[in-house]
């Protein structure tokens, strides 16, 4: 990840504790992929969960949006489900929308995009999961 350095457990932890809703970006209907059971057990857990993927009309029982532009409430923190190449524009949109934080999930690196969100005010956190950080912070059980 070359320079690239997630914050502090704290910070993580304060941002899990006040996000509310989250968007998904990359959310399968199909609950046998990753992202569907992150966003599942997120939901369980007691965020509102946003679908952000084209061509879906709902996924956990949630209205979905073709973009985060789409999206008409607020949005705490948006979590991505895709690959690399595709951040680019993803922060261009959490920029334009003034999002506080992005959420990168394994696998998903893309150093200069999380650089630049993080230097437009953003809380960034890359190549975690967030479903293992919440269980890390707070175990099995709905948001204290």
């Amino acid at each position: 990840m070359s320079s690239f350095q997630n914050p502090p457990d704290e910070e993580i932890r304060k941002l899990l504790l006040r996000a509310r809703t989250i968007a998904v970006i990359g959310l399968s209907p199909r609950p046998a992929r990753p992202s569907h059971r992150v966003a599942a057990h997120m939901q369980c857990f007691g965020y509102r969960i946003v679908p952000v993927r084209p061509a879906v009309d709902a996924v956990l029982g949630e209205k979905a949006y073709a973009s985060l532009r789409e999206v008409p409430s607020p949005i705490d923190l948006v979590d991505v489900f895709r690959a690399p190449e595709y951040v680019d524009s993803i922060v261009d949109d959490c920029l334009a929308l003034g999002l506080p934080a992005l959420w990168l999930q394994l696998e998903v690196v893309n150093v200069p995009a999380a650089e630049r969100a993080r230097a437009a005010g953003m809380t960034v956190v890359m190549n975690r999961c967030l479903y293992q950080e919440y269980l890390r912070f707070f175990g099995p059980v709905p948001r204290p």
